[in-house]
């Protein structure tokens, strides 16, 4: 197939639109095989965790990484992999060319909080709505419908979707089942959305490599822990000039570059704590040296400031979820706790890092650090061979295996 592909590239499309469609749609079908192999691989990846050999956190930061997908497709593609066991007539029709991916990713995703019982049933319906000519989004909306009867079944109530709303008040719904459960809807504005993730963010991290919970179940539980009383502190950071304070039309930003008006910034300042971030001696010491470890607040403020996200290349976790990252690494003595000497890294690639040195490549730019996390010294790129079969001198539509 990449020796195929290679070839279609240098060759311009006929002239004939009818044939294009044809083509197109024979070269669709082959991709939609393509997608079933590929998500068989993927399983194996996901299921055996060898991204973490290659400085990975997880299957979908392989995906966006070395893949280049965007974070949707990238999902889709692991629920796929992950769903594919459960779901035997959309694998056994895929590998045929009978199923496009388009539907297998919409029923793979449907399935995905479906006991096996019901999984089996809702596969059943959902390839029946295929087959009637459905598109794929009316087939998840049967699926959302599923879902309903499901949970009616089961004794939970709907939860209302209640009258149009504004845009301005954050809100929350929520609606308690006959088995004493509880529906949660609602939107949060910006200011109570950065509350939520300052808040909740750093408690649904995965709690190790072993943690198969997805993120909303993880979120769920952080939420517990909060309503518990588990939980105290909270801070939301705001970068504000002081022209704005001042009374300047200057927007503020959060830490994830959300744009903050200067009058809310004005607002959100006259209740909470004003701290400047001073490069140097001054009101936030910023260089400790080697008398002390951990970061001081003011220095992971600036830190904060200056990386919007894990240093490690490609790695998109907040900075202010963060772990303060000596470069050199403290351990060794050769790092300290100075400002130019330390960077922000997630929880996963700081641990990473410092079991495997000789994978993470470090430089300088911009006045930040970079990581890059190398592959294994032992692994090597594995180049397709190209099928004795093509005959490079004909048309490759024409060939056959």
């Amino acid at each position: 197939m990449a020796a195929i592909a290679g070839e279609l590239t240098q060759r311009a499309a006929p002239e004939s639109a009818a044939v294009c469609m044809e083509l197109t749609e024979t070269l669709a079908t082959v991709t939609d095989q393509a997608e079933f192999t590929m998500a068989g691989m993927i399983g194996v990846v996901d299921r055996v965790g060898e991204m973490k050999r290659w400085g990975l956190p997880s299957t979908q930061a392989w995906l966006r990484c070395h893949l280049g997908m965007r974070e949707g497709r990238a999902k889709e593609r692991i629920a796929m992999a992950r769903q594919l066991p459960r779901l035997p007539q959309v694998g056994k029709r895929m590998a045929v060319g009978e199923l496009s991916f388009g539907y297998a990713a919409t029923i793979a995703d449907a399935v995905g909080r479906l006991n096996d019982v019901d999984c089996g049933v809702a596969e059943e319906i959902l390839l029946g709505a295929a087959d009637d000519g459905l598109s794929a989004g009316k087939v998840a909306r049967l699926a959302a419908k599923i879902h309903d009867v499901i949970a009616e079944r089961d004794g939970s109530e709907e939860c209302p979707e209640g009258a149009v709303r504004g845009y301005e008040r954050s809100w929350v719904t929520a609606s308690r089942s006959l088995d004493g459960g509880c529906y949660v809807k609602g939107w949060l504005n910006p200011e109570d959305a950065a509350i939520w993730a300052g808040t909740l963010g750093p408690l649904a991290k995965p709690a190790g490599t072993d943690d198969r919970r997805d993120l909303s179940e993880r979120t769920a539980a952080a939420l517990s822990a909060v309503l518990a009383g588990g939980h105290k502190a909270t801070k939301v950071t705001v970068v504000v000039d002081l022209e704005t304070l001042k009374g300047g039309d200057a927007p503020a930003r959060l830490l994830d570059g959300t744009a903050v008006p200067a009058a809310q910034a004005r607002r959100i300042a006259l209740a909470a704590g004003v701290s400047p971030l001073i490069l140097g001696a001054g009101n936030v010491p910023l260089y400790l040296g080697h008398a002390v470890r951990f970061a001081s607040p003011g220095q992971r403020r600036v830190l904060e400031t200056l990386y919007p996200s894990c240093a490690v290349q490609g790695c998109e976790v907040p900075g202010f979820l963060c772990e303060v990252d000596h470069v050199d690494g403290w351990a060794l003595g050769d790092s300290p706790t100075d400002i130019d000497k330390l960077t922000l890294c997630c929880g996963w690639h700081n641990r990473w890092k410092h079991a495997n040195p000789d994978q993470m490549q470090i430089r300088q730019a911009d006045g930040r650090y970079v990581y890059r996390a190398l592959p294994p010294g032992n692994v090597r790129k594995i180049r397709p061979k190209e099928p004795e079969w093509l005959d490079r001198s004909g048309d490759p539509w024409r060939q056959s295996a």
